[in-house]
């Protein structure tokens, strides 16, 4: 009785005891696995830490990436445009240096005509005191001689004076007329040598097509634009062709008006430097390029007026005068013909004794009318005679504008002078590009388009291929059918041929009557 409590209790106290060692060890186990859960999670965290770190290296590499290649763009743009200023800068100063040259060498030919005058006119009052003691001296000799009045001396030797020398007058004529013509060409040939001299201008050819630096090629995708927009909207507000092609870095700009595609080339460097690049914004852009272009087409003229000395011009002169720097006649600057024969209509004025600052005038404003012959109707001869008229030039001007081509009657000098400078400046080596023998084949397709036609006797092409004369059989054709062949033969020679301005067709038919009395 007394052994079952005390083995109960034994089973108690050893149940006790393996309850707890149990709880020690599961406990044991639970912090095992708490510890590396903990460790677990530290680790992952420690991975995700170490991503973001790279992510965010990353990001930021980029971002000085993309900053860098802006500050080069900025750079490039600032190197360029400090280059273009530094071209201006010693065009600027050649220019000075020459006027300044040019002054100096007036002032030294001034100086030696004055000493030279001052000789002259020593001698020529030493030489008029011997001839009157001189003619006093054979006054008296012949009055103590003859014993004659004054009055009949001079009767007398007058009269053997004719009787002497009646014979030999129609020679001396002759002669001094053959020696007044050689003297008169050598001298007019040393005119001319001497003032193509005294002046030398450069020449440079303009092109059709202008080119834009982008600063990467995806430039060209934004200036194109979804499905087109851009670009169509760009071309259908300058009214000029862009072209994007493969060119790595460049994008063309082509027009046959050059003012177009100038003012299309900064428009575009302008959307390109901006970055927005959409309709809205290119019609804005667009609008202030050509407010600045009409800005700087007046400072072109302005600049060029001062360049020839030609002051007071009316202002809506000097803007087409800076239009005229827009044009170009086979290849040569209409502007810088302009000027070179303002200077070389001037020297050539100044040499005759002329007044060398109209007939620079009439030089610089002979080719005015080429600025505005897409405007009006007629030749530029004639556009131009009608615009120096309206804004107030004399009549030297006119006409030097209406006849440099020699289409008219001369009535003033300085057209002879302006026509002549016109010439020289026009057919300069290097001036135009035109070679002999394409102006030589342009005027024989001109003539053989119009003899083509039924009815035509003969054609000839003048002014430079600016005119072709047609002479009409009066027998197969009246005055009705003439007329017609005029506007046929104008059709055809602008559909089938390429020239520059516009060619005046003139048909001439002619009638004659012959009769014989016998």
């Amino acid at each position: 009785m007394v052994g079952e409590p005390i083995s109960g209790l034994v089973g108690l106290i050893l149940g006790l005891v393996f309850g707890y060692g149990g709880l020690l060890i599961y406990t044991k186990l639970r912090m095992r696995t708490a510890k590396d859960l903990c460790e677990a999670i530290l680790a992952d965290g420690r991975r995700t830490a170490e991503d973001i770190r790279k992510e965010a290296e990353i990001h930021a590499k980029e971002d000085a990436l993309r900053r860098r290649v802006a500050l080069d763009a900025e750079a490039e743009d600032a190197r360029k445009g400090f280059r273009e200023q530094e071209k201006r800068l010693e065009k600027r100063a050649d220019l000075l240096d020459q006027k300044l040259e040019f002054i100096t060498k007036k002032e030294r030919d001034f100086e030696s005509v004055q000493r030279y005058l001052a000789e002259q006119q020593e001698d020529l009052s030493k030489k008029n005191a011997e001839v009157r003691q001189t003619i006093l001296d054979q006054r008296e000799t012949l009055n103590r001689i003859a014993q004659m009045t004054q009055e009949d001396a001079r009767e007398l030797l007058l009269r053997r004076l004719q009787e002497e020398l009646s014979h030999e007058v129609g020679g001396l004529i002759l002669k001094h007329e053959q020696m007044l013509k050689e003297t008169t060409v050598a001298k007019a040939k040393e005119i001319l040598a001497t003032a193509i001299q005294r002046y030398a201008a450069g020449h440079t050819a303009e092109t059709t097509v202008s080119t834009v630096d982008i600063p990467s090629d995806d430039m060209k995708g934004r200036i194109i634009g979804r499905e087109g927009r851009n670009i169509r909207a760009f071309e259908k507000a300058t009214g000029v062709d862009v072209i994007v092609d493969d060119t790595p870095g460049i994008v063309i700009v082509s027009a046959f008006d050059n003012i177009r595609r100038e003012t299309a080339k900064l428009a575009l460097e302008k959307l390109i430097q901006d970055g927005r690049i959409h309709p809205t914004r290119i019609e804005e852009v667009v609008l202030e390029t050509q407010e600045e272009m009409e800005r700087h087409i007046r400072q072109i003229g302005r600049v060029a007026a001062q360049e020839a000395n030609v002051p007071g011009l009316h202002d809506k002169l000097l803007d087409y005068l800076g239009r005229l720097k827009f044009r170009t006649s086979y290849s040569q600057n209409v502007l810088q013909h302009s000027i070179e024969v303002a200077y070389l209509t001037g020297l050539l004025a100044e040499e005759i004794g002329m007044n060398g600052a109209l007939g620079r005038r009439c030089g610089l404003l002979h080719d005015i009318g080429k600025a505005a012959d897409h405007e009006m109707e007629g030749g530029h001869p004639a556009i131009g005679a009608d615009l120096v008229k309206r804004y107030g030039e004399g009549k030297e001007v006119i006409h030097a504008a209406l006849g440099h081509h020699d289409d008219l009657r001369t009535d003033t000098p300085y057209t002879v002078l302006v026509a002549a400078a016109d010439a020289i400046s026009a057919s300069r080596p290097g001036a135009r590009r035109e070679t002999l023998d394409k102006y030589v084949r342009r005027l024989e397709d001109l003539e053989a388009l119009a003899c083509g036609f039924p009815g035509v006797d003969q054609a000839y092409a003048i002014q430079a291929g600016r005119e072709i004369r047609v002479i009409a059989d009066s027998h197969r054709l009246g005055d009705e059918a003439a007329a017609k062949l005029c506007r046929d033969i104008a059709k055809a020679v602008q559909e089938q041929l390429t020239y520059p301005g516009e060619v005046k067709v003139t048909v001439l038919r002619e009638t004659r009557s012959v009769e014989f009395a016998r």
